[in-house]
Formats: structure tokens, C-alpha cells, sequence
């Protein structure tokens, strides 16, 4: 197959060498140097076209779909005040049904001692959700900083050409980088990320029930040491070391305790009261930019901590 293949390109091939020196020459007729000239030019274009250093399939679907990107992305940018003002609707109408309807019922047939532990357990759980989820809407979700030199980063954002931190992608939505993003809530206007990490756990063990199945979803990427993002990564970077015969392991990873500790901002005892039960305003765990390594990892690799 590949002789009758030389057997015919062989031909061709001769033919355009043959085009290409008589373009040169003097004697060559202005039509067919005209020709040569514009093959060569084209061949250029076209070679600079093509060539990207981070090209691939996955830079060739981003770029057929990014008209439907741009559309999705200018249209959904304004759900999320919608969905605010849907939020806010719901739980006001569930608070006022509650002390209209539930309340009177709940007076007439409960004894005293489950009805102080319904009164005290309900309205702890609405101080929480009214508290973290101001703090959530209202906290900039953390943007790498723009103009240092001093930041360690492991890449470009395609989108932005600023350097991008460890664990940072772009959010078409906030069309920014963000820290440490997670995805882009709806119902929470800043890309859920680093900075209001701290402010959603009382939030979201509100509305556990409600969203159950999601609940256990990010338990178990917090168990991990993994945002939604990274998950996808991870698991891309799993099947290729395993091809070569390795083991993936996540360098975010601390344990599942200690996972859970960074996620909740607790650093002493105390904080699972002060920080966890009790309505609390305070930082997460670091900058954002650069990440402790956990204890399997021996020396502080770059190559190892970036994804």
C-alpha cells in the first residue's frame, strides 16, 4: 500500500519541485511565477494558521463552539439576579408559612420541652442561612492579583493572558480567573471558589435536605481535597499515568479530616463551635495562590502541586 502510494506522490512531488526552480528563474513566464509565488505564500498562511503550541481537539471544539459559549454565556450572566430574587421569595414565603400555619399547630399539640427545642433549633437555623448567604452573595469569590512578579503560577489563562496560580481557572460568566473555582452558582452570583468557602457550610447543611443528592456530591469532593474542576482533571491525569503504569495521587489531598478542617476554616478546637455552629464572617485557610503540600509529599515540587 505505502509503494503504490510513493508510486503516485513520487510524480507530484517531482512536478512541484520542477514549478518551484523555474519560479525563480528569470526566464520563467510572469504567470507561472505569479502562481509559484502565491503557492508559497499560501502554504505560509496556512502553516501559520495552524501551528499553536497548545493546540489539540480540545483547543479545535473550544474554538467551533465559541459562538455558542458567547451566547450561553451573555444570557445566563443575568440568571443569577433572577435566581437571588427567587431565592430570597422562597425562603421568606417558607419562613412566614412556617410562623402563619406550622407555628399555631405546633403551640396547640407539642409539649414544652419539644417546643422549646423546635423554637430554638429553627430560628438557629434560619439566623445561619439568613447570615451565610448574605456573606456568600456579597464576598468576592478571589481574583488573582494583576501586576506582581512574585506570584508562583504554573500557567496562561487563554482567556484573560494574565498568569494563573495554582488550582485557578477561568469563569466565563465572571468572565475573570478565579481562585480556586469550584463552578459558577447561580444562586450565588460569585463563582463559587476560595474566598466564600468559609461563609457557605452553615448554608449548605441548611438546605441539606433539599438538595440531598448534591449534599453527598461535594462531601465526597471535599473528602477528597477536590473541586468539581479538578475532579474532571484528576480523573483525565488518573487514566494517563495509569497507562504508563503509575499511580495519580492528588497533591491537594490532606486527609479526610484535615480536608474537612480547610474547608470549614477550623484551626482549634473552639472553632467548631465559633466557626461552625455559630455565624461566623472569618477567611479560609491561606492566600488562595500558593498550597501547603500534604505529608506524603516529601519535597515541595512545582510539577507536583500544578493542576
Amino acid at each position: 500500500m505505502r509503494g503504490q502510494r510513493s508510486l503516485l506522490l513520487g510524480p507530484a512531488r517531482l512536478c512541484l519541485r520542477l514549478l518551484l526552480l523555474l519560479g525563480y528563474r528569470r526566464r520563467c513566464p510572469p504567470l507561472l511565477r505569479g502562481l509559484v509565488q502565491r503557492w508559497r505564500y499560501g502554504k505560509v498562511c496556512l502553516r501559520s494558521l495552524l501551528y499553536n503550541s497548545f493546540g489539540g481537539s480540545d483547543t479545535a471544539v473550544d474554538a467551533a463552539f465559541e459562538p455558542v459559549y458567547w451566547l450561553v454565556d451573555n444570557v445566563i450572566r443575568w440568571f443569577g439576579v433572577v435566581f437571588v430574587v427567587l431565592v430570597i421569595v422562597l425562603t421568606g414565603s417558607i419562613v412566614a408559612i412556617a410562623y402563619l400555619c406550622v407555628l399555631p399547630l405546633i403551640l396547640r399539640t407539642y409539649s414544652v420541652p419539644r417546643l422549646c427545642w423546635h423554637f430554638f433549633y429553627s430560628h438557629w437555623n434560619l439566623i445561619l442561612i439568613v447570615f451565610h448567604y448574605y456573606q456568600a452573595i456579597t464576598t468576592p469569590p478571589g481574583y488573582p492579583p494583576q501586576g506582581r512578579n512574585d506570584i508562583a503560577t504554573v500557567s496562561i489563562c487563554k482567556k484573560c493572558i494574565y498568569p494563573k496560580p495554582a488550582r485557578t481557572h477561568h469563569c466565563s460568566i465572571c468572565n475573570r480567573c478565579v481562585l480556586k473555582m469550584d463552578h459558577h452558582c447561580h444562586i450565588l452570583p460569585p463563582a463559587l471558589s476560595k474566598l466564600p468557602t468559609s461563609l457557605r457550610p452553615s448554608f449548605l447543611s441548611s438546605v441539606a435536605l433539599a438538595l440531598g443528592a448534591l449534599t453527598v456530591w461535594h462531601a465526597v469532593l471535599i473528602s477528597r481535597g477536590e473541586t468539581s474542576i479538578e475532579r474532571h482533571i484528576n480523573k483525565k491525569e488518573r487514566r494517563r499515568l495509569q497507562a504508563k503504569g503509575r499511580v495519580f495521587r492528588n497533591p491537594y489531598n490532606y486527609g479526610c479530616l484535615e480536608n474537612w478542617k480547610v474547608f470549614l476554616g477550623v484551626d482549634t478546637g473552639r472553632h467548631w463551635l465559633t466557626r461552625v455552629l455559630l455565624p461566623s464572617s472569618h477567611l479560609p485557610h491561606g492566600n488562595g495562590m500558593s498550597w501547603e503540600p500534604p505529608p506524603w509529599v516529601t519535597a515541595h515540587s512545582a510539577s507536583v502541586m500544578a493542576v
